[in-house]
């Protein structure tokens, strides 16, 4: 029997080929689970920068509500402070993340007299300075605080 000498005996193999294959998709098969945990984890991160910055509106949202409230009055200090209607179960009405709120007048800035009535408002006014601290509340525990201030202009009380 003549041979090739291209063509060497099938005893020469010895699975060379196989292992190779094994090996490259073990190595692949480690390159696509390590991106599929990757991409899920930068998922979930881009979902909390959004229930973050929900949170973060809800506050805002808390303030706006604070600062229109009829019930702003010199008479809520930091010691009896003013809330909302709907406390403890305020939502913002696009989204549902919770808000709350505390207002009160700000006793040691007390009244402040407008020099001149301030253009032509007239006389007898003052600035009272309020503060209004709120919390907003998102999914996945996401929260965000603020404190804000704000001057209310009106007759003077002196």
């Amino acid at each position: 029997m003549t041979r090739n000498r291209y063509n060497p005996p099938l005893r020469a193999e010895r699975g060379a080929a196989l292992v190779t294959a094994l090996l490259l998709l073990v190595i692949l098969t480690i390159l696509g689970i390590s991106g599929i945990v990757t991409a899920t984890l930068e998922l979930q991160m881009a979902g909390n920068t959004q229930y973050q910055e929900r949170a973060f509106q809800a506050a805002e949202h808390a303030i706006e509500v604070a600062m229109i409230s009829p019930d702003l009055s010199t008479l809520n200090t930091i010691t009896a402070p003013g809330a909302p209607a709907c406390s403890p179960n305020c939502a913002v009405p696009e989204s549902g993340d919770a808000f709350d709120y505390q207002v009160y007048y700000d006793t040691t800035a007390g009244g402040t007299p407008v020099i001149g009535g301030g253009y032509s408002l007239g006389a007898g006014l003052e600035a009272y300075h309020f503060m209004v601290e709120t919390s907003g509340e998102s999914a996945r525990g996401a929260t965000s605080e603020h404190t804000q201030s704000f001057y209310i202009v009106g007759p003077s009380e002196n």
